[in-house]
């Protein structure tokens, strides 16, 4: 009982410090850290021990796991090379420096200093994903700090265990490459076959609930197998991080062929607890280790002057590091033709955000125990990793977001979210439409058609409709139909409560009110991402695949600047406007009831027109239905 009473407290903690930071704007992490350490002081508050098992084994699997079905295949595939340098060059060039620098600080063997530098060498992938994201910082820098996050840890593990074989006894050169090699490839081994059996599997599983049991899963079958298997020659095993991040990524990427939407909603939603239980968790459980961490220092023999410097070194060393790697490997390295030419160049804004994000977090808490009992100053190490861990979290976690606005960092645009999305959307809402016209016109009735017709037309014009900025047709009915919605769950609730219908009927409409209210178009954006006030641009060039594009580039003058020019004759009322690029008529869009805009290219078979609305630039082509 004391046990369960112990652990629901801490979740209650957590849940509750987190709402709390999330209401204040401040992040929850760092709060979590503050409220652990005040935590170890208090004398009723239980010795909570943070074991390598329970983060390696319990922990550190599902953490990543959740993080790597999130991550971009395609995008990882496109940053592999500042992935690599970063999650394996950086965490090998830190761990040599590191190593001489607490050799030198405190006296021990080369050895043991490799092993505190394996062991505070990688940056965190929940402390990456919970600041970076909640910042907002920019896309392309937040997938390389997460895959570098994702991979550094295997590179560490490998390293780590390499010292401490070296510190019982010796370690030859062949050794330490021929290990990197089998936890790498090995790794990547497991992680392909745990990914190709999973999605067979779950390719044949028709109930979601079982489907998405066999992902809670997943993570163990594939960090448990890789973690058993041990070459006894070489001293070494396959990397249990490696194997569950591949088959991760892989997994995610396949979901949409492996999976229903229902599963994939109920997988998202999983997974989205687990990550937020564990991550805050962890956060807490981190800061009461300080205490016991504190205590053992007894047994050392260095002077406390000593053992702070070397502490707040070893800091400045991690950070600082990272900046003497980072610059020149992302600069230096485009000197190469194909480097140059294959990636978009970093402004140095982001490199330097590259270059700050490397906060630590469990996993450093949790190597440095792995350390034998007889290690050299192992206190001292230990409280050195903490040091490193919190140091960071604080230091740069806190100053992310001011170096955001400071730098003038372009975060991501939630308007040009929408102008690619209403692009994606008019692409496959064109698919759908084909396919109607080719397969079901004329084998169902006209009402089923035209359902099927105005469903697919009102969800594409929906986003369209998000690039302006008064309440829309769609969003009014979002919002009206969430209030029918309510009303029609408090009648369901009163027949409920009479008892004279049975509960599985009044369960089964309850579901169907819940799954339309979770289909709703969101009448508000996301308020974490504040407005630009640039002109709304794509992000991508569609001028070179249409030429109707590259030739409308001049915006003629309007015709009626006031309106739409059949609106404001008819006296009918429009939503948003669109400017034809070659003869400035101004017609309604196709969310307006008359859609006028459309018509005109019909009528006269001008291709493009032009967002008429203020601080919009995208334009559109009819006849290519691509957006430049």
């Amino acid at each position: 009982m004391d046990t369960a009473l112990t652990f629901v407290t801490l979740l209650a903690i957590v849940v509750a410090v987190s709402s709390v930071a999330d209401r204040f704007k401040v992040s929850p992490p760092l709060v979590l850290i503050v409220v652990g350490i005040i935590g170890s002081y208090l004398s009723f508050v239980p010795d909570f021990e943070l074991t390598p098992e329970i983060v390696l084994v319990g922990l550190l699997p599902p953490l990543l796991y959740a993080a790597a079905i999130r991550t971009s295949l395609i995008d990882f595939r496109a940053n592999m090379r500042p992935i690599a340098l970063l999650s394996v060059g950086l965490v090998l060039f830190t761990t040599v420096v590191v190593g001489f620098l607490v050799a030198a600080l405190l006296d021990v063997p080369l050895a043991v200093g490799f092993a505190l530098g394996a062991v505070v060498a990688p940056p965190d992938a929940v402390a990456a994903t919970a600041i970076a994201r909640r910042v907002g910082l920019p896309r392309r820098v937040v997938t390389i700090l997460e895959g570098e996050s994702l991979v550094n840890d295997a590179t560490a593990i490998v390293t780590l265990r390499t010292s401490i074989a070296a510190i019982a006894g010796t370690v030859s050169v062949w050794q330490v490459g021929a290990g990197f090699f089998v936890s790498a490839v090995g790794g990547v081994l497991i992680g392909l076959a745990v990914a190709f059996v999973v999605g067979r599997l779950r390719r044949r599983i028709q109930d979601d609930l079982t489907d998405v049991a066999v992902s809670l899963l997943t993570p163990w079958v594939a960090y448990l197998p890789a973690e058993e298997i041990h070459i006894a020659g070489l001293d070494s095993q396959p990397s249990g991080v490696l194997a569950v991040v591949v088959a991760g990524i892989i997994l995610g990427h396949k979901s949409p062929l492996i999976q229903s939407g229902g599963s994939r909603l109920f997988e998202r939603t999983n997974w989205a607890t687990i990550s937020f239980v564990l991550e805050n968790s962890v956060f807490l459980l981190i800061g009461l280790q300080i205490r016991s961490i504190v205590d053992a220092l007894d047994n050392s023999e260095l002077s406390a002057m000593r053992i702070a410097t070397s502490c707040a070194a070893v800091l400045v060393a991690v950070i600082v590091l990272r900046f003497v790697w980072v610059f020149p490997v992302t600069y230096l390295s485009r000197l190469v033709p194909k480097v140059a030419s294959g990636e978009p160049r970093p402004s140095g804004r982001a490199t330097f955000l590259v270059a700050w994000t490397g906060m630590r977090g469990v996993v450093t808490l949790a190597a440095v125990f792995l350390l034998p009992a007889d290690t050299p100053e192992r206190e001292v190490l230990v409280l050195m990793a903490f040091v490193v861990t919190v140091g960071t979290l604080m230091i740069q976690g806190l100053t992310i977001p001011y170096l955001v606005r400071w730098l003038k960092v372009p975060v991501p645009d939630r308007h040009e979210d929408h102008l690619q999305e209403a692009t994606v959307y008019q692409a496959v809402t064109d698919a759908g439409m084909a396919f109607l016209d080719q397969e079901v016109d004329g084998t169902v009735s006209d009402p089923v058609m035209h359902r099927l017709r105005e469903r697919a037309t009102d969800r594409t014009n929906a986003v369209w409709e998000r690039l302006g900025g008064v309440e829309t047709p769609s969003a009014q009915y979002s919002r009206l139909r969430a209030a029918m919605l309510a009303r029609e769950r408090a009648e369901l609730l009163r027949i409920r409560a009479l008892g004279t219908v049975d509960q599985s009927v009044l369960a089964r409409v309850m579901n169907a009110l819940d799954v339309e209210e979770s289909i709703l178009d969101r009448m508000y954006e996301d308020e974490t991402t504040a407005d630009r006030e640039t002109e709304l641009r794509p992000t991508y060039d569609s001028d070179g695949a249409c030429e109707h594009l590259a030739t409308a580039c001049a915006v003629p003058d309007p015709l009626t600047p006031k309106g739409c020019e059949e609106c404001l004759r008819d006296g009918t009322e429009w939503v948003h406007l669109r400017l034809c690029m070659e003869c400035g008529h101004v017609g309604c869009c196709d969310s307006s009831p008359q859609k006028h805009a459309t018509s005109h290219f019909h009528e006269e078979g001008h291709p493009v027109i032009r967002s008429f609305e203020a601080g919009e630039a995208w334009r559109w082509c009819y006849v290519d239905e691509l957006t430049g």
